[in-house]
Parts: C-alpha cells; structure tokens; sequence
C-alpha cells in the first residue's frame, strides 16, 4: 500500500503515468476513495499527464487523527502531500468536496496551482444543499445501515436512466458496502461538516488561475445555477455543461469529461 508521511499522518496516494507539464492531481469528493479515479479517469489522464490522486483523512489506506476537519485544513492537506512529493506546482481537479477543497488550495496556495477545474461542486451551500447535508449527516450519526445511506445518496447523485439499471446500482450499493469500505459513519459526518462550513463566495475574485467549471446539465445535488455562479465570480474561468450527466457526470459522461479535462490542462503546457 503506497504511503508517505505528511507531517504526523500516513497518506495513501498514487502516481501513475509520465508528463512533461505540472502533474495533475485529482481530489475526490465526500464518501469516496481515491481508488474511484481509478476505472474511468486515471487511465485516459495518465497517458500525457502523471497524474496524483489521494485519500482524505480517515479514507481508504489515510490516517484518521479523529479531528473535524475543514475545506481549508484539506486545502493544506493537499499542498503538503504535493511539498512530500516534490512537486512544486499542479493542475488541480476536484469534485464536490474536493471541488470545494481545490478552491481553498487555490485561495490560500496560489502559485501550487497551474490550471483548476471543478464539477459538481459550489462556493456556498444554499438552503436546499444545507439541507440536506445535515440530513445525510443525521443519517450518519444514527448509524443507519449503511446500504440506506448509500442508497439514499445514489438518488440524488445518478441519471434517471442509470438507476434503471438494477444491476449496475446493485454494484455499486456492495461497493460502498463492502466490509473494506474507504469511509466509516464518524469520517463521513464529519466530511459533512466540511461541506456544510465550505465558504469562498466573497473569495472567488481572488483566484488568480486559469479555471474550468464542468457541470452535468441534470446535476440534482450541485444543479447549473451553483456552477454558473462560480464561472461568473472566478476572474478567468470558462464554464461546460455536459448534456448527458447528473452529478456523477465523471462516470455517466466519462468519455466527453475527461475529453474536456484533457484539452483544458493541456492549453497550459
């Protein structure tokens, strides 16, 4: 299992494939592991770009110090993983969370970060998104059987017609299920929490990079008016709607996001 030290915690992380520009590092979002980049996105990015993805504390093969934590402590998370590795400064991507916690890198560690793009992410919760955020927390702390939680999540997140898809939800319930799964009920309210305190709306016009906002036109949990919003408060940043994706829109749409990502960090070479 790769790890490295990051000042008193063990990271799990990866690096795959080879490049001659800043590398690009992927930032998942609440509930998942790193490993989720693997089957769709690692592949086509780690053919032109070495391409760096990571669990977030308490996730898959990360120490969990069982402190809260923030979008920002992960933004310096992140940024210390990238000092551990030697790299000096990377095209930054990220969902949801992660989009919120690529954000804060971007904010609070402007010259690590060459290009950023976000998907299925905001700069502040609504009240909708507040919600049911603290909803899904609730669920967490309760200790509901964890299929509920995954299901309930499933609904908010999927394509109407990828839920008619028995077989394939059935997959990925006992995936997130499973006895090894990245995320235990105490991590994920506690990502919750982050989500629910994200905050860079008054901060967005400080983002001195190159950005792109990519957004699946069906997107219930992160809907285009939250992406618009960042597109119009980011000083240079362009804004892609995905007609055939939700919020998963990295997996429903794979071939044209990674299409999209591709291009976008490859103009910065």
């Amino acid at each position: 299992m790769p790890q490295i030290r990051v000042g008193e915690r063990n990271v799990y992380y990866e690096v795959h494939g080879q490049g001659s520009g800043p590398p690009l590092m992927l930032i998942m979002g609440m509930g998942g592991s790193c490993r989720g980049w693997l089957p769709l996105q690692v592949p086509e990015f780690s053919r032109t770009r070495r391409t760096v993805i990571f669990d977030h504390p308490g996730v898959g093969g990360s120490d969990d110090t069982g402190e809260a934590v923030t979008t920002a402590s992960l933004a310096d998370n992140a940024v210390a993983l990238l000092d551990a590795l030697g790299v000096a400064r990377a095209d930054v991507l990220g969902v949801f969370m992660g989009g919120m916690v690529a954000q804060e890198v971007a904010l609070r560690h402007p010259k690590r970060v060459n290009r950023l793009a976000l998907t299925g992410t905001y700069a502040r919760p609504d009240a909708k998104r507040r919600l049911l955020l603290e909803h899904w927390r609730s669920l967490a702390q309760a200790r509901l059987p964890l299929e509920v939680v995954t299901r309930e999540r499933l609904l908010w997140t999927l394509l109407d017609e990828t839920l008619e898809q028995s077989e394939l939800i059935q997959s990925m319930v006992d995936f997130f299920t499973r006895d090894d799964r990245p995320v235990d009920a105490d991590v994920f309210a506690r990502q919750c929490e982050a989500c629910l305190g994200h905050d860079t709306e008054d901060r967005l016009g400080d983002i001195r990079s190159r950005a792109l906002v990519i957004c699946g036109e069906r997107d219930l949990l992160t809907p285009p008016s939250l992406h618009r919003k960042l597109a119009e408060k980011i000083p240079d940043a362009h804004l892609v709607m995905i007609p055939y994706g939700a919020h998963l829109v990295m997996v429903e749409s794979a071939e044209h996001f990674n299409k999209v990502v591709l291009e976008f960090v490859s103009e910065g070479l």
